[in-house]
């Protein structure tokens, strides 16, 4: 799981009090363009809809988001949040915000884990899906939940830098998910690496949307995440995540 750092609380602290900063930070990150590296409170938009924080027992401890899927029905994240919740309920809560649920809560369902994750725990292996049931309060009474909040496109096979990624998460620490835009970097063949500060505990599991608007990432992968909460990871998505996405796809919740 994602660690804290001094500096990263910092950088924070000076975004946040500055009014200003935020709202122009946030609207560059909306739109996949600049200023890179720099970190502020998300907007309330259609695009961080689409991200929202699990909870456990009433716990928050880790971030989805929607994908786009043949049922309309599907979140991606980690594959080390979903590993350690066990057989416990998990909620899905897009868009949470100040401790409200604006499209509702929505159950977990079947869960999918690769294989190399399940048996051995690779680092290269760190992503996951799940199906989600109907949800419950707010819009997510019934129906699906791309139904209601849209969609991220999945996409395996891009190469690592080939647009700036924008990575939306919601540290435990925080009331509000934040944004960062900038331009990942190869760690290897199969991990990437992306410079924003701020993405401390509760990250795991944020997306990164290319300029296309296409998950290509999700924060977890390398030391979980990352040692500090400076530098993320995720894992480059390939042919085992690809090959998830689909039997995920295909699946009911339960």
């Amino acid at each position: 799981m994602k660690r804290t750092s001094r500096s990263a609380f910092h950088a924070l602290a000076v975004l946040f009090a500055v009014a200003s900063v935020t709202s122009a930070s946030g609207a560059a990150a909306d739109d996949g363009a600049g200023p890179f590296g720099v970190t502020a409170v998300a907007a309330a938009t259609v695009r961080t809809a689409r991200v929202g924080a699990l909870f456990a027992g009433g716990r928050r401890f880790c971030t989805a988001s929607v994908v786009h899927s043949p049922r309309h029905d599907l979140v991606i994240t980690a594959a080390h949040c979903l590993d350690r919740t066990g057989d416990a309920e998990v909620d899905f809560v897009p868009g949470y915000r100040d401790g409200k649920a604006p499209y509702g809560v929505w159950r977990l369902g079947r869960r999918f884990l690769p294989q190399a994750w399940v048996h051995g725990r690779d680092e290269d292996s760190d992503v996951a899906f799940a199906v989600v049931a109907a949800g419950r309060g707010g819009r997510g009474q019934g129906g699906r939940v791309e139904d209601v909040v849209g969609g991220n496109r999945f996409v395996a096979g891009m190469a690592t830098g080939a647009t700036a990624v924008t990575v939306t998460g919601y540290p435990n620490a925080r009331p509000a998910p934040i944004v960062c835009t900038d331009k990942p970097t190869p760690r290897g063949r199969r991990q990437q690496r992306v410079e924003c500060p701020g993405f401390s505990g509760g990250t795991s599991g944020s997306p990164w949307v290319n300029g296309d608007g296409a998950v290509v990432g999700v924060l977890g992968g390398h030391d979980g995440g990352g040692a500090t909460a400076d530098v993320s990871f995720s894992v480059v998505f390939g042919v085992e995540a690809a090959g998830l996405y689909r039997k995920a796809g295909r699946a009911s919740p339960r």
